[in-house]
């Protein structure tokens, strides 16, 4: 998502909308947490495949395309709406980034990567847009520091295995860097990058700081 320094205020209004709706798929790590990874995925893979179906028909069947631009358009992000670039939209990326996370991830990784992307990336546009004056990497230092700030509450609530001091510390790390690659100018979308790189430096930080720590623990109690 785009937290830029502030250039068509008018744009706010819809912005709004938009994260209103991102703001629902913080639901995916909430049930998460009670289903299994199975389960998780019988419900994610048809609808990614029913949104994906739908956003490659609004690029390529021109019919489908006037329809989704007449009724959904104005929720659309500008490259999203650009024929040339034939990019889907948003809310295909957050379904096949939580496929992605859920095969690749233990859970209780995936609930804190998760989570921060939906309520960080919120974070950040929102402030970004509204109080951005200074820039940070390609995005706004006043939307970053939302967005990390946000992520240290959503490692603050996440389930833990441990619950040791270690096990904040590397919630903390993770999503420094995912400030860092949320605000740079990365050509994977948002959806994708800021799960996936949060989780893997979760991952990596659990194998050097708790190596006796079960990361699977939170997978098996369902």
């Amino acid at each position: 998502m785009i937290h830029d320094l502030p250039s068509v205020e008018h744009s706010y209004g819809t912005e709004l909308i938009r994260k209103s709706i991102h703001l629902c798929s913080l639901s995916i790590p909430l049930v998460y947490y009670w289903i299994t990874k199975a389960q998780a995925l019988s419900i994610l893979i048809p609808l990614a495949l029913v949104l994906g179906v739908l956003d490659v028909a609004r690029l390529y069947h021109p019919a489908t395309g006037r329809l989704y631009s007449k009724y959904l358009g104005f929720l659309l992000r500008a490259h999203e709406r650009t024929e040339h670039g034939r990019r889907l939209n948003g809310a295909t990326y957050v379904l096949l980034s939580a496929i992605i996370c859920v095969l690749l991830f233990p859970k209780v990784i995936v609930i804190t990567a998760f989570a921060v992307l939906i309520i960080s990336d919120t974070s950040a546009a929102l402030i970004g847009r509204r109080f951005g004056r200074h820039r940070f990497l390609n995005k706004s230092l006043e939307g970053s520091t939302a967005f990390f700030l946000s992520g240290l509450i959503v490692v603050a609530l996440a389930p833990k295995i441990a619950w040791s001091p270690v096990e904040y510390a590397i919630g903390a790390g993770a999503i420094l860097l995912g400030t860092i690659v949320e605000a740079s100018p990365v050509p994977l979308d948002d959806n994708l990058s800021i799960p996936l790189s949060i989780g893997a430096a979760m991952w990596v930080m659990y194998a050097a700081f708790l190596p006796a720590v079960d990361v699977f623990a939170l997978d098996r109690l369902i």
